[in-house]
C-alpha cells in the first residue's frame, strides 16, 4: 500500500507517528508504575495511563486518515480531546481531595473545558465564517479554567494539601496556563478567522498542516507532561503511606 507510506517530506504524518508511540510508551509506563505506587495516588496515575492511552488510540487512528486521505482528522481529535482533556481536569480534582475539594469543583472544571471543546469544533468544522466567535466563547472557558487553577478553588486547597500537592498544582497550572495556549495557536491558523478576522495562512492545506503539527506537538507535551507531574508527586509525597 504505497500511499501508506509516510515521506520524508510530510511532517504532518511524522508527529502523528511519533505522537502515537510517545503516548503509547507513557501508558504502559504509567500502567506498570501502579503496582509500585501508594494507594493515595493510585487513581491519579491510573488516570494518566487512561489520558495517554486514549490518546494513543486515537492518533493511530488519526495517522492513517491523514496518510489516507490527506486531511486533517479533526473529528477524530476532537472525540480524543473530549475524552481526555476533562480527564486531565479530574487530576486536580484528585491532588485536591484531601484537602476537602467538593464534587462540585469536579464538575465546574469539567463543564469549563467542554464548553471550551465543544465551541472550539463549531468554530473550526460547523461554522468556520463565525470561527472568531466560537474562539472567543471556547477562550471563556479555558481562562476559567486557568482562573480556578491559579487563583480559585483549586489554588487555595492545593495550599492547604501539603508542600507538594501545591508544588505539583503549579507545575500542571504552568501547563494549564503555557501548554494548552498552543491550542489557540493551532485554531489561529487553521481556521478563516484567524487572527482578529486576518487569516494567517492564506493556503487552505497549509493551514490545515500547520494546525495539524502544533496540535501534535502541544499534545504530546501536555498529556505526558501531566502524567509525569503526577506520578513525580506519588513518588515524592512523604504522607503517602
Amino acid at each position: 500500500m504505497e500511499h501508506l507510506k509516510i515521506a520524508s517530506d510530510n511532517y504532518v504524518a511524522f508527529t502523528f507517528f511519533i505522537g502515537t508511540m510517545a503516548m503509547m510508551a507513557a501508558s504502559v509506563f504509567f500502567f506498570l508504575e501502579l503496582n509500585n505506587t501508594s494507594k493515595q495516588w493510585r487513581t491519579s496515575v491510573l488516570v494518566s495511563g487512561l489520558i495517554t492511552f486514549i490518546a494513543a488510540v486515537h492518533y493511530y487512528y488519526m495517522r492513517s486518515y491523514n496518510l489516507e486521505t490527506g486531511e486533517s482528522p479533526t473529528f477524530f481529535r476532537y472525540v480524543d480531546w473530549i475524552l481526555t482533556v476533562p480527564l486531565m481536569c479530574v487530576e486536580f480534582y484528585l491532588i485536591t481531595k484531601k484537602a476537602g475539594a467538593k464534587i462540585a469543583l469536579l464538575w465546574k472544571l469539567i463543564f469549563a473545558s467542554l464548553v471550551m471543546l465543544v465551541a472550539g469544533y463549531v468554530g473550526e468544522v460547523l461554522d468556520r465564517d463565525g470561527s472568531v466567535l466560537w474562539g472567543v466563547i471556547s477562550g471563556i472557558g479555558y481562562f476559567y479554567i486557568v482562573y480556578l487553577v491559579w487563583f480559585g478553588e483549586v489554588s487555595k486547597l492545593a495550599q492547604t494539601a501539603g508542600a507538594q500537592v501545591a508544588k505539583a498544582t503549579k507545575v500542571l497550572g504552568w501547563f494549564v496556563l503555557v501548554g494548552w495556549a498552543i491550542y489557540p495557536l493551532g485554531y489561529i491558523l487553521g481556521t478563516p478567522g484567524g487572527l482578529f478576522g486576518i487569516q494567517l495562512v492564506q493556503d487552505t492545506a497549509a493551514a490545515h498542516n500547520a494546525m495539524d503539527i502544533v496540535y501534535n506537538v502541544a499534545d504530546a507535551i501536555n498529556k505526558i507532561g501531566f502524567g509525569l507531574v503526577i506520578y513525580a508527586l506519588s513518588r515524592s509525597d512523604k504522607s503517602a503511606a
